[in-house]
């Protein structure tokens, strides 16, 4: 047990700076109340842990997240759907603000409210039993469409949507929805690749330029372009920036002390 485990979401914090948050609710990681808690609060401790500098988000078992809890549909009276319409939503967000990057490692199906988790994270490694799906049109609901919207090309995502058609690993690294594609056993390997890779990085310029890519997505090319420069010379103010000048100009690593 970690000092930082919750009921349903675990972590482990490793070396390099990288943090291992595992969906753990069984059998299938399924959106559950407590779920959709424990998935923010972990989210926002990563964020303000120091040591970390890097997260890998995946899922205990063979699946990622199957999303919506269907036994758990219509149940809490009055007020239920809303709140945990508002708590799916804050869930995740959660995994785009954080301000640490998060590498979502897909172990197994990511199906609606699993999608989204996964579309929420920065940089995405699949399994080659990984799939990603839309299964709400065959279950009598909805959902995940928008987050889909951030992976998938028009005529791909309605059709996902309209027939709750599945992708798997290989078609998602064809389309370049994944960085990689690998063999289950490999998985976590080609994500501590990358969450290293990360977390070497100045723990300054990763927040701003997550915060900046967060921040322009819905922005246009001019007000888009210019928020990034005034974040630019901030960025220049900082020990971590003129480190990063003078380590290249010495052809040498940076020490960054994230200030």
């Amino acid at each position: 047990m970690s000092e930082w485990d919750l009921e349903t979401v675990k972590c482990e914090i490793v070396n390099d700076h990288i943090a291992i948050v595992k969906l753990d609710n069984p059998p299938v990681n399924a959106h559950s109340a407590q779920m959709l808690s424990d998935i923010p609060l972990m989210l926002d401790r990563m964020s303000d842990i120091d040591e970390v500098r890097a997260v890998i988000l995946t899922g205990e078992g063979k699946v990622f997240c199957a999303g919506a809890d269907l036994k758990g549909r219509g149940q809490g009276g009055p007020g239920a759907h809303w709140q945990n319409s508002r708590n799916a939503r804050e869930c995740y967000h959660s995994i785009r603000e954080c301000t640490k990057p998060v590498v979502g490692a897909i172990n197994g199906a990511a199906l609606g409210g699993g999608m989204a988790i996964a579309a929420s994270c920065d940089i995405l490694i699949a399994s080659e039993k990984a799939k990603l799906g839309l299964p709400e049109i065959d279950v009598g609901l909805l959902g995940g469409q928008r987050h889909a919207q951030r992976l998938f090309s028009h005529s791909r995502l309605r059709t996902m949507a309209l027939t709750g058609q599945r992708i798997d690993g290989a078609e998602l690294y064809r389309t370049g929805v994944v960085e990689a594609c690998v063999a289950p056993d490999a998985l976590m390997d080609a994500a501590m690749a990358m969450a290293k890779t990360l977390a070497a990085k100045s723990p300054v310029a990763m927040k701003m330029a997550k915060g900046s890519l967060n921040a322009i997505e819905e922005m246009s090319l001019r007000d888009g372009y210019r928020y990034e420069q005034n974040l630019t010379g901030e960025l220049g103010k900082t020990e971590d920036s003129r480190e990063a000048m003078l380590a290249f100009i010495e052809k040498r690593d940076p020490v960054f002390k994230g200030s």
